[in-house]
């Protein structure tokens, strides 16, 4: 035991409570669409003509004194036509589309409840008890 006692007593409470929350809410809309066309085309035309005449003459008279007459031909004659026509088309082509869309919903919800309590207590006399206690 010390020269000097007072006989105080000290004492100290404290208690309490926290309550925290988080609400969160994302949300993503998004859509993509594609279209293409491609389409090609050839033509050609091709024209001709072709004309041949082909002429040949002999012609020989003759009369002699006596008045006797000779008279000989020889005549060939050749023709030839033609005419030709060519035409081509073609045509090739392709069509796509595609479209898609993406949604997404994202939620996050926490909860933090604590509760605390936490006490000293101090005796000085007599016996000297010292005590502590906490939660």
């Amino acid at each position: 035991m010390s020269d000097f006692d007072t006989g105080a007593d000290y004492g100290h409470v404290e208690a309490g409570q926290d309550h925290e929350s988080l609400n969160q809410l994302h949300q993503v809309d998004a859509s993509d669409s594609n279209y293409d066309s491609q389409f090609g085309v050839f033509e050609q035309d091709h024209a001709s003509a072709e004309s041949t005449s082909f002429d040949q003459g002999h012609h020989v008279s003759y009369t002699d004194p006596s008045g006797a007459q000779y008279e000989e031909s020889d005549f060939t004659s050749y023709d030839h036509s033609a005419a030709e026509t060519d035409h081509v088309f073609a045509a090739e082509g392709s069509e796509s589309a595609s479209s898609s869309e993406f949604h997404e919903l994202e939620a996050l919800q926490a909860r933090l409840d604590s509760s605390f309590a936490s006490a000293t207590e101090l005796h000085t006399d007599g016996g000297g008890q010292l005590g502590v206690a906490s939660n």
